[in-house]
């Protein structure tokens, strides 16, 4: 039935347990998995009325962007010893400066994945109000289907 699957993580606890549940459904499937991890960009406050803001020097902006390619690093490779000691084999990707619930719908549609495996925190009520939930995001913007693990 599913033969792409695309595996998000942020490599929270919650995230690796949707991984290794993503990673024992393509095994089972014989279907290909990607695992992808996305980092936000910089917040940049250009300030208003009487706050100045704040906008980083270009050393500032590499030493965050490159904080993000390790983080992310360490995230995949997590990912790909999870997928070796399972027998498969897992394509990792990482998308840089974007929103991670448009990077995951986006990714999932270019790379022609026919499911979504993620994890999500089950915040409820008004702490998922004020924290947002990018799962809750990718099931309501994604065209393909969503298996959430709690």
């Amino acid at each position: 039935m599913y033969v792409n699957l695309l595996l998000s993580t942020d490599g929270s606890d919650v995230a690796r347990r949707g991984v290794e549940h993503g990673i024992a459904l393509a095994k089972a499937l014989k279907a290909k998995a990607t695992v992808v991890t996305v980092t936000e960009p910089l917040p940049i406050d250009y300030g208003g009325g009487h706050d100045s803001g704040w906008i980083p020097s270009q050393d500032e902006i590499d030493g965050f962007d490159a904080a993000c390619r390790e983080r992310a690093g360490k995230v995949l490779d997590q990912a790909r010893a999870m997928a070796e000691r399972s027998g498969m084999s897992v394509e990792l990707l990482h998308v840089p400066n974007s929103h991670p619930a448009t990077a995951i719908v986006e990714t999932a549609k270019s790379r022609g994945c026919d499911l979504i495996v993620m994890a999500s925190h089950g915040r409820r009520g008004l702490r998922k109000l004020f924290l947002g939930s990018q799962t809750s995001e990718v099931l309501v913007n994604g065209s393909v289907p969503v298996l959430v693990v709690p």
